[in-house]
């Protein structure tokens, strides 16, 4: 399958959730979800649920709950990211952010309902009840106190610290680069695939998401608002560590390489149908926005 026929199955399955809520007192609060959940993106993690279960002998239909499942989380992470504690932006995905539209109050509940529903598209899916409760611990595991908070955490206490790369890895391991691995290794656990296919989905998922995101400090540096569809430059204002700080653009281009090759390494050691997943890697390494 291609990256669009994969994309517009998870906008057509994203299209649904919560659309039933318009008759309910707690209407505007469904509206606020829908409105980032639905605001675009490039689907990135749940394509690797989908394509993860394809290639580890399943049927991606059977992961579509997984897949909806992380872009709420991933929504959500979005969704407070941008609130005026955390990073305060007014743009995202070139659309006024969440807190901006509906009031801040509305956007921490949204934000938080969406965690919540995340878990709940899993358990409620009609995997196997093996695979419902690994798919969701593996969810657990990255976005909690070792994954994602974790590293949001870090982030804020580290802010106007000089950082080594290790450190800022620490940081962004876990703010970035855990969603990625859980992504992947959904996958492979909706299809009920064995522990060597997890471990490569892992090593995939960390060497893509450090990959990725110094390919975002780059382009919040040589890249335009109007290409980002959010505010740029603002990590050089706001005295940020990031890798174009620690390496220079060269530096990174070259770290980009070898992390995109790695992923593709690792991958091969455990599946043989990996064209989608090279592909993807190798656009992810040049992407402009």
């Amino acid at each position: 399958m291609t990256a669009q026929a994969y994309k517009s199955r998870i906008e057509a399955e994203l299209e649904k959730q919560f659309s039933g809520a318009v008759s309910l007192p707690q209407a505007g609060l469904a509206d606020a979800m829908r409105y980032s959940l639905l605001a675009g993106g490039k689907r990135i993690r749940p394509m690797l649920v989908l394509e993860f279960c394809r290639i580890a002998g399943g049927d991606p239909a059977d992961a579509m709950p997984c897949a909806c499942a992380i872009e709420m989380l991933h929504t959500y992470s979005l969704i407070h990211d941008d609130l005026p504690c955390m990073d305060n932006d007014d743009l995202r995905r070139g659309k006024p952010t969440n807190h901006v539209v509906y009031g801040e109050c509305t956007a921490v509940l949204a934000g938080d309902c969406l965690q919540a529903e995340a878990f709940g598209t899993i358990l409620r899916s009609a995997l196997p009840a093996d695979r419902r409760a690994e798919c969701a611990r593996i969810l657990a595991d990255a976005v909690g106190l070792d994954g994602m908070c974790g590293g949001q955490y870090l982030d804020m206490q580290w802010e106007g610290k000089s950082l080594s790369e290790q450190e800022l890895t620490e940081i962004n391991s876990r703010k970035t680069g855990a969603l990625i691995i859980a992504a992947c290794q959904m996958g492979v656990a909706a299809a009920g695939g064995d522990a060597a296919m997890l471990e490569s989905a892992a090593q995939f998922g960390a060497a893509l998401g450090m990959a990725f995101q110094i390919r975002d400090d780059v382009l919040d540096v040589i890249s335009t608002a109007e290409k980002l569809g959010k505010p740029i430059g603002s990590d050089a204002q706001e005295c940020k560590n990031t890798y174009m700080a620690l390496m220079g653009l060269d530096g990174c281009e070259r770290t980009i390489a070898r992390l995109t090759q790695h992923a593709k390494d690792v991958l091969s050691a455990s599946f043989d149908d990996t064209g989608f997943l090279f592909a993807m890697a190798d656009a992810l390494s040049t992407r402009e926005q």
